[in-house]
Parts: C-alpha cells; sequence; structure tokens
C-alpha cells in the first residue's frame, strides 16, 4: 500500500490504457477535470525495443501527465524487460497487459489470450519485478470461474505484482456481447489480496463509480469508454460536446499527436450528433479530415448549430432525436454510448437472418430449379458447378466448402477470405473509410493513401 499511496498519492480516480485513445493530449485533458492517474496506451514491446520513433512518440510527457503508468504487451519475458527498462525513467510503476481481448492481441499471442499459460505469466512478472527499480502492476480478465480468478491473481501477488486491475468480464465479453461486468468477482479477489485492487467496468458516470468503490471494496475505479464519450466524467458535468473537443484540440496543437487518434476521439465526443441524420454530411467530412483546420472547421459547424439549442433561444424538437437511442438527454451534451444487451443483439441478428431469407424466397422464380451441397445448404447454379469440378480434386473440396459458408458479419453476403474484419468487401470499405484502417486482404488502403496524401502535401509547402 506504500506504493499507492506515497508513490502514486491514492487515486480513486483512474483513466484506463486505451490503444490509440490514451496519448498524452487527452491524458492531460482527463486529469484537468479529475482523473488522478492515467496510463499510456497498450505498448508493443518488441516494436518499442526497435523502433526509436514509436519509442518517443510512446513515452511523450510532461510535468503535468503525472503520476503515470505506462503499459507494455507481449509474451517474451525478455524483450518485455528490455522494454521496460528503457521506460522505467519515465513513470512510476510498469504495467503488464494480461486483458486485452481484441483480435490483434489473438493473433500476436498476448493480453487476455496468455491467461491459460501461467508459468510464462509468472516469469514474465517475476522477471520485470527482480530487474526493474519501479514497481510492477498487472491488468487482468476474470474466468468464469470464481475460484479459478481468485488463484490466478494470487498468483500474480506471489511474482511480484504491486497492485491488479481486475475486469469483470471474461475474455469473450466483446463488442455486441459485451454485456455487464461482474464486481462480485472484484470483490472476492480484493479480499483475498494483500496488494491494492483496481475495478474495471461499468463506469459510465461517477455515480457508477460511488457505486462500484461501495460494492467492492476496491482502492480506485478504472474506466475506458465512459472516459471517451465524457473527459468531464469525474467532475460530476456533461458539457456540450464541443467544449472538450475544442480543448482537446487546444492541447494538440500543443502536444502534436497522429491525426488518426484526433479523429477517433471526436468521432466518439461527437458520437450522439453524428448520429442525426442531419450531420451525415459531417460525419463523412470528418471520416476524411486530415488538418487540425479541418478538425476545427467541425467542431465550429456543430457548435454553430446547436448552441442555440443549448442556450434556449430554439426549443429542441422530439423530431430531431431519430437515430440517437431515443436519450433522454439531448444530444449534444457529452454522454456515454450505451450497447444493446447481448441477448437482444442475438434476437436481432436471428431476425434479421430470418427476414433475409424470406426475402430470398420472395425473389426465387417459381420454376427455377434449386441447388444445394452435400450438406443440403442452399447454393447458385455457379457454385454447384465448381463443386462438381472440385469433385474431381478431393483435397480442395473441405476448404473451399468452408469458405463458402462464411458470412459477413453486418450483413448477408460472403466475407471475404483473407478480411481482417470478416467482412464482405462493400462493409469492410465502409469501415475503413469511416475508421481510417486498411484492410490488406481487400486491397484496400485508405488509411496509407491518407498517410501518403499529407505527406506529399507537406513536401509541397
Amino acid at each position: 500500500m506504500d506504493f499507492w499511496k506515497d508513490t502514486l498519492g491514492a487515486p480513486t480516480k483512474i483513466v484506463a490504457p486505451m490503444v490509440d485513445a490514451s496519448e498524452l493530449p487527452w491524458r492531460i485533458l482527463s486529469r484537468r477535470y479529475g482523473a488522478e492517474l492515467c496510463y499510456t496506451p497498450m505498448l508493443h514491446s518488441a516494436i518499442f525495443c526497435k523502433d526509436p520513433k514509436y519509442r518517443k512518440e510512446a513515452l511523450a510527457t510532461c510535468e503535468e501527465d503525472k503520476p503515470l503508468i505506462v503499459q507494455f504487451c507481449g509474451n517474451d519475458p525478455k524483450i518485455l524487460l528490455e522494454a521496460a527498462l528503457l521506460a522505467e525513467d519515465h513513470c512510476c510503476a510498469i504495467d503488464i497487459n494480461f486483458g486485452c481481448p481484441q483480435a490483434i492481441a489473438k493473433r500476436g499471442h498476448y493480453g487476455a489470450y496468455l491467461q491459460d499459460e501461467w508459468p510464462l505469466i509468472e516469469e514474465i512478472v517475476s522477471t520485470l519485478s527482480k530487474s526493474l527499480k519501479v514497481p510492477v502492476t498487472c491488468k487482468i480478465r476474470r474466468f468464469e470461474e470464481l475460484e479459478k480468478t481468485i488463484t490466478y491473481a494470487k498468483m500474480l501477488e506471489s511474482a511480484g505484482c504491486k497492485l491488479l486491475t481486475l475486469h469483470g468480464r471474461t475474455r469473450e465479453m466483446k463488442g455486441p456481447l459485451t454485456g455487464l461486468a461482474d464486481w462480485d468477482y472484484v470483490t472476492e479477489v480484493r479480499k483475498v489480496l494483500s496488494i491494492p485492487v483496481i475495478s474495471n467496468g461499468n463506469v459510465q458516470c461517477m455515480q457508477d463509480m460511488e457505486r462500484c468503490l461501495e460494492h467492492t471494496g476496491a482502492v480506485g475505479v478504472m474506466t475506458a469508454e465512459g472516459n471517451l464519450y465524457n473527459p468531464y466524467l469525474f467532475t460530476y458535468s456533461m458539457p456540450p460536446c464541443w467544449q472538450p473537443a475544442k480543448e482537446y484540440l487546444n492541447l494538440c496543437k500543443q502536444y502534436p499527436c497522429p491525426f488518426s487518434y484526433i479523429r477517433g476521439h471526436l468521432f466518439k465526443l461527437f458520437h450522439h450528433l453524428l448520429s442525426l441524420s442531419e450531420n451525415a454530411s459531417l460525419r463523412i467530412k470528418l471520416g476524411a479530415a486530415n488538418s487540425m483546420e479541418q478538425f476545427d472547421e467541425i467542431a465550429e459547424e456543430l457548435k454553430s448549430r446547436y448552441l442555440p439549442y443549448h442556450e434556449g433561444e430554439q426549443q429542441w424538437s422530439e423530431t430531431h432525436e431519430s437515430g440517437t437511442q431515443n436519450l433522454v438527454i439531448p444530444p449534444w451534451l457529452c454522454q456515454s454510448y450505451i450497447r444493446m444487451p447481448p441477448e437482444e443483439h442475438l434476437k436481432l441478428v436471428e431476425c434479421k437472418q430470418k427476414e433475409s431469407e424470406e426475402i430470398n424466397k420472395q425473389n426465387e422464380h417459381p420454376n427455377k430449379r434449386k441447388y444445394k451441397d452435400s450438406e443440403g445448404n442452399p447454393i447458385s447454379r455457379k457454385m454447384m458447378k465448381k463443386l462438381r469440378r472440385l469433385g474431381r480434386r478431393p483435397e480442395k473440396m473441405d476448404s473451399v466448402c468452408k469458405k463458402t459458408m462464411e458470412k459477413c458479419t453486418n450483413c448477408v453476403n460472403p466475407l471475404g477470405a483473407k478480411c481482417l474484419n470478416k467482412l464482405c468487401k462493400k462493409c469492410c470499405k465502409d469501415k475503413c473509410f469511416l475508421e481510417n484502417m486498411d484492410c490488406p486482404g481487400h486491397r484496400i488502403l485508405v488509411k496509407t493513401r491518407r498517410q501518403m496524401a499529407a505527406f506529399f502535401q507537406n513536401e509541397v509547402k
């Protein structure tokens, strides 16, 4: 507890490490409005060791940015130690991410996808704990079984972990299947450990934080999405979204960061306004913006449209609220995005599939011959011919049939065989355009081309 109290100052309001989101300007903004402890984004240990530019950007900090914990991911104790030694002079502690559930962590074999390899995890924590001059902390997710979660936490403590953050969701609870975090796991883990325990999950406002502290007995509460949609969360306030946006943009001018980070933050701050059909063009404009001037223009445009409503000069009408989840609070105020419960999402997907099947049946010609594969699944005449040809090459039959049956996660179209997003080409193109991404599988290079355009624009200047 000495580390928690003396070094960190006993913080209770904590901003989580967030990939491409908890960079220096955002951390400073959060600290100005109540955050008492911040983490860097999750840093890839191998890249951190090899790339000086990546290392310089990752360790960007200032006097206002304290106390700070640097978080790393990886699966090699030696590389993690090398990275931590390079970073220990710039922070109060080194955190190891054993909780990331995203697909990129699965492909890289780190984060929550290490949680079944206890000997490796113990070696990582022990190696860093013995070799660093700053404490080692860990961030994990719970298992389905409470006893297994408790044993896991005890192992981390005995290996040298000095502070544990427990996310009350399992590795599988993510995206549309996120659901609610279980605070009871945090409560039970906190009771058996002698090190400080932070609770993570279900915090969208200060009232949530107060309930979490009372329920779990944790020393502090960490929030991620709640902070992204409302960086003033810790002050019990919900400002008009252009206010934190403009302050954040000013900080970005003082402490430059990639435009992709800025774009991502503005999409979340303006989420409910950009969901309105009347702002569809601004959403597209934000997706394509690649200069501070353009970001400023979008913030000013939204302010000019909705400031009269905010100040009471104009009356807000219910007719404006289509596409904003029937919000009780006006959409220009900073507020969290509440996901649909997993059960409702699954029902909705099932209903859409049935509707699609009905439409397909209605569009079928009554005399049209129907083709089916060996398992009885309907297929096209073209696919039937292909399967007959492949019948003469049985070694390729299984892989082709498997790919044929996989569908896009957003629609009924077949997904691209090499698409990292598990989408059809149209859905993937839309996602890449809005979120500034590349998809090598579909040869969609939105992010790369925007970077090239920005580079050549700077060269001309």
